[in-house]
């Protein structure tokens, strides 16, 4: 039972890791691109202050249709934006 619980609280953390991951890259591909947050969340269809929860300290997890957005956005595959 204790094993159990520990693998729930690792994938827990884990999951956490790779959406603050996730985040950094949108952040620095935006940058590359020289957008806004405002720019970036009107070219993928999302809002403003998604795209600042997906980017900050504690985001929510992506959908993969945001992720889909995003990539159009960017004019990339969402299998290259998720390569990290």
């Amino acid at each position: 039972m204790v094993v159990k619980t520990f693998f729930v609280l690792d994938n827990h953390f884990m999951a956490k890791d790779i959406r603050v991951e996730f985040g950094r890259i949108i952040r620095s591909l935006r940058k590359q691109h020289r957008l806004t947050q405002e720019e970036l969340a009107d070219r993928a269809g999302i809002s403003t202050k998604y795209l600042q929860n997906l980017e900050g300290k504690k985001p929510k997890t992506a959908s993969i249709i945001t992720i889909e957005k995003l990539a159009k956005a960017f004019g990339i595959t969402i299998s290259q934006l998720l390569k990290f």
